[in-house]
């Protein structure tokens, strides 16, 4: 019991993982290559207003407009995360969408299946399934990387149900 007089059980710890997108640019990256794209289309827009093609020029603009608009999109889809957290009394999947709309799928430990599908060229597929219900999970890692967490996945429910295969 707490000091409140509540029963409280100590939950053992188990498997905790949190899946990300990986992004390669980091926003001082992107600073720096956006300076470099506007002053190149900016040089470039003077060369065509020399040469007397000056409506060309507002199109350099453009394109480091959309080149802005892109990378935004891109970040902003990269805000999305799953978290997959693992006791011995539940397996629980969470997706959070960059919109902060949350998917969510538990299931017992003990019933539940990692099913990773491989094809001829090495692409992957990463389920988790139990009960007729199944979520794919994971598409935002490399293949290399649905095969390590599928395996370390596998591992952590083996050990939640005490060692015991289904």
């Amino acid at each position: 019991m707490n000091e409140n007089g509540d029963r409280t059980q100590a939950e053992p710890s188990g498997f905790h993982a949190v899946l990300t997108p990986h992004r390669s640019l980091g926003p001082r990256g992107f600073l720096l290559f956006m300076a470099a794209i506007a002053g190149i289309s900016f040089i470039s827009g003077v060369v065509f207003y020399l040469m007397g093609a000056w409506p060309v020029s507002g199109f350099f603009g453009l394109d480091v407009l959309v080149v802005y608009i892109a990378f935004r999109l891109n970040y902003r889809a990269g805000r999305i995360y799953e978290t997959v957290d693992l006791t011995p009394a539940a397996l629980t999947l969470r997706r959070v969408h960059p919109s902060g709309r949350t998917e969510q799928f538990d299931c017992n430990p003990y019933w539940a299946r990692v099913n990773l599908r491989e094809w001829p060229d090495g692409r992957t597929d990463l389920r988790i399934a139990s009960h007729g219900r199944e979520l794919a999970f994971g598409r935002f890692l490399t293949d290399d990387e649905r095969r390590d967490f599928a395996g370390a996945l596998k591992q952590a429910l083996l050990d939640a149900r005490g060692g015991t295969r289904i």
